[in-house]
């Protein structure tokens, strides 16, 4: 098939290449000219054929609505647009009441798979009217992982980023308990390599996964973490979770958890923890670590 491809970053440019190893003509735009194969999202309209196809893989907000504003303005009824980002799922209610009018479809397809996607495929996720998903049904079968699963047809629009944001809430507090169980191996000194601890749960046992088998490469890369600062960002997509789940009252506690402790990893002295040690002191009289003063020694060692 023709399809028009904008975003040409990471994740866009080594989708662009998968499709184009299956045979399929890739126009791609990106505001980077040494990527990009035109100079504009109208030249990359101009060279597909009826009805278009375009895929649009930019960061979530802003620039997703105004590119698919802006190719609501070129695109004619029966075309497609695909939101491959990881925007929210009221964005896709929102943008495809915009192409209504004009009769262009719409659907949003979360993508999970990173660097790797490009050799291993990507898992999909999209949601949309079934007549749109048939215009794209070649693009999702090359761009999947070999096999009988990866991808879905998770519902109507709104659906595939909500099943893809539900994807990463889980990703949250998977890792979140890996991260936890390395820092009490490594803490307790009673194990004398916590790398080949983890290396071994790759194998037969019930918590093995891809993500266990990054953190191994990781552990292997930098023994100790050492070169790592302690401070995990988040997309939006954990915070969407938990808000989801308070809409629907559905508890959340693990994915909750998870995402409160990337925000306490941001904190270099964190203040939730000095009001802990603060009331702590207070019932009961437990000391108190205190800030060296110029030219002095904090207090050591007490709990």
């Amino acid at each position: 098939m023709d399809i028009g491809l904008v975003g040409l970053g990471k994740m866009g440019g080594n989708m662009r290449e998968r499709l184009r190893a299956g045979g399929h003509t890739v126009v791609g735009f990106d505001h980077n000219p040494d990527v990009s194969d035109v100079a504009s999202l109208a030249e990359m309209v101009e060279k597909l054929p009826s009805p278009t196809v375009v895929w649009v893989m930019v960061p979530a907000g802003d620039p997703t609505r105004q590119t698919v504003a802006e190719l609501g303005g070129l695109l004619a009824a029966g075309d497609v647009i695909v939101d491959g980002g990881n925007s929210r799922w009221t964005d896709d209610i929102a943008n495809a009441a915009l192409l209504r009018p004009k009769a262009i479809g719409y659907v949003d397809c979360g993508v999970s798979g990173g660097v790797w996607g490009r050799e291993n495929g990507y898992a999909l996720m999209y949601g949309g009217d079934p007549a749109d998903i048939a215009k794209v049904q070649p693009a999702f079968d090359t761009l999947k992982p070999e096999g009988d699963f990866g991808a879905v047809h998770a519902g109507k629009v709104g659906a595939g980023h909500f099943s893809k944001m539900v994807h990463n809430g889980i990703e949250y507090a998977v890792m979140q308990a890996y991260a936890e169980g390395w820092e009490l191996l490594e803490t307790a000194e009673l194990t004398d390599n916590v790398t080949e601890v983890f290396r071994s749960w790759r194998e037969g046992t019930v918590i093995r996964s891809w993500l266990l088998d990054l953190m191994v490469a990781a552990l292997d890369d930098d023994p100790g973490l050492s070169k790592i600062a302690g401070y995990a960002e988040d997309s939006g997509e954990g915070r969407w979770t938990v808000e989801a789940g308070i809409e629907n009252a559905v508890a959340t506690p693990a994915i909750t958890a998870a995402l409160y402790a990337r925000f306490v990893s941001r904190q270099e002295d964190s203040p939730t923890m000095k009001a802990v040690a603060a009331m702590r002191n207070q019932f009961g009289g437990h000391a108190v670590k205190t800030v060296a003063a110029a030219g002095g020694d904090a207090n050591p060692d007490d709990s």
